[in-house]
């Protein structure tokens, strides 16, 4: 590759989204098929069978307007449905039922940082509704097409409702890609309209890649398909940008095609020249959409504060660090725990540190939302005050924590902990530090006749009073009265 040649990539993003509804986009059929039996959750609409008729299903038009909100994208008061004509075996009716050109949201825009760290806004071109397709199952013990002998198609995802944002080609990096779809995860599942669990399918991810030569020649924009993973989508790009780099600096032409990212080999294969559907033609069978005023105001109005707000507003108002208030408002079930907790008397900063680690530590190895938690905000304020009023030590306190997580009320687990309120203290403390230094006579020699100048014997008599208290003794008043019994008789 010539060294006088630079290039400079240039990416857009299509994200698919499964909205959150009961059932799919234009039948009564379920939405959750998770872990049932393959074609179980099908009926003669989403199979696209003759005579059937879609009926719009009207939430998934409420949690399109919701995520296109959060996306800074304007609502468009008129939209159509149009059938995008293709064959594949999952699209059972040979035509797939889209918004195409005339979405329900438009315009909008996230910023992220760029990759010197500076602001930079992506455009967000629109998101527009359709139906999902069916899922294809292959024969190959990793459940990849290639080199399977036999494959099946369940159709229990066809129909189910899914958004598709498109970005501009503002993207100039896989960091900068991986970004705009993290926070655009979050910035959705704030507001409600999806879970977007990756886990499940729920997001997924195409990019359109192109090079552009400092000596002005382009290459062609390539397609790549088949990522469902932050991972799998920053990879892919990095091949991708790698590959046509290549091809341009050897002469080459890159091609306008449909690539495939095979995670497995970590390479993107060609699957089909870049086709353009021309046989859009208005669904028929669905009148155009008319969103008024008035309904756009009322979902507007339950659109919650975003995370980028909330954040700075922790920062600002509750003195939490930067990076503290971004694990806070991560995720919104652990936002509300939080201020909850806040609300009932914690100090914002005390709370932050116990959401941030013991909370979301159960979180995890619970698989559950915070708010699902047996510990409530409410009961985890007045731990915290037990432990700043100096009743319970903190590592005691984390203790009962773990027994209120099985279900037990405050006062059970710190009586099941035994703990005793206000922590070890007097004549208890003075004969558990008495028989520590008996217990260690060359270490009390060596700080009486001046060899510990840094007080490192000092620190691990403390350690040793600590650990036999259970972390039922104050610090301070551990020091205290180590100082007091080291005082010659």
């Amino acid at each position: 590759m010539s060294d006088k040649l630079t290039f400079t990539p240039v990416i857009g993003i299509e994200i698919h989204i499964q909205l959150k509804t009961k059932s799919k986009i234009f039948c009564s059929c379920s939405a959750d098929y998770t872990n049932d039996e393959p074609n179980s959750h099908i009926c003669p609409v989403c199979m696209g069978l003759p005579g059937s008729m879609p009926v719009l299903n009207r939430a998934v038009v409420r949690q399109g307007m919701l995520a296109g909100m959060a996306l800074n994208c304007k609502v468009q008061p008129t939209t159509l449905f149009f059938r995008k004509s293709y064959y594949y075996p999952d699209l059972p009716k040979n035509y797939q039922i889209t918004q195409s050109d005339l979405p329900i949201a438009a315009d909008g825009w996230l910023e992220i940082k760029d990759d010197a760290g500076k602001p930079k806004t992506i455009r967000i071109n629109r998101l527009h509704l359709e139906e999902d397709v069916g899922k294809l199952h292959h024969s190959t013990s990793d459940g990849r097409l290639e080199g399977a002998e036999t494959s099946w198609v369940d159709y229990n995802r066809s129909g189910l409702p899914l958004a598709e944002i498109v970005s501009e080609p503002d993207v100039s990096s896989s960091r900068e890609a991986v970004e705009f779809v993290t926070m655009l995860r979050r910035r959705v599942r704030y507001s409600g309209a999806s879970d977007v669990d990756l886990e499940k399918g729920m997001m997924r991810f195409d990019a359109n890649v192109s090079v552009k030569c400092s000596d002005g020649r382009w290459g062609r924009r390539v397609e790549v398909k088949n990522m469902n993973s932050f991972r799998a989508l920053e990879h892919a790009i990095e091949y991708e940008i790698k590959r046509q780099s290549e091809i341009l600096a050897e002469g080459g032409e890159v091609l306008q095609e449909t690539r495939h990212w095979n995670d497995a080999k970590g390479v993107t294969s060609g699957t089909r020249v870049k086709e353009f559907y021309r046989k859009f033609i208005v669904e028929p069978d669905l009148p155009p959409l008319v969103v008024s005023p008035e309904w756009v105001e009322e979902v507007r109005a339950t659109l919650p504060e975003m995370p980028a707000d909330k954040a700075s507003r922790y920062v600002k108002e509750m003195g939490l660090t930067e990076t503290d208030a971004a694990v806070l408002t991560d995720s919104l079930d652990v936002a509300r725990y939080f201020e909850a907790c806040v609300a009932a008397g914690a100090n914002p900063v005390r709370a932050g540190n116990w959401v941030r680690t013991e909370v979301l530590r159960a979180v995890n190895e619970k698989h559950v939302d915070a708010d699902a938690l047996a510990v409530k905000p409410e009961s985890l304020a007045e731990l915290i005050l037990r432990v700043e009023d100096g009743k319970l030590s903190t590592t005691l306190a984390r203790q009962v924590f773990d027994a209120m997580l099985e279900g037990l009320s405050l006062e059970e687990a710190v009586k099941k902990s035994g703990a005793v309120e206000g922590g070890m203290g007097g004549s208890a403390l003075g004969d558990l530090v008495r028989a520590t230094l008996a217990a260690n006579p060359d270490v009390v020699e060596e700080i009486r006749s001046g060899k510990d100048a840094k007080g490192k014997k000092v620190k691990f008599l403390q350690g040793l009073v600590m650990r036999e208290a259970k972390g039922q003794a104050r610090p301070d008043e551990v020091a205290s009265a180590i100082e007091e019994s080291l005082k010659p008789e």
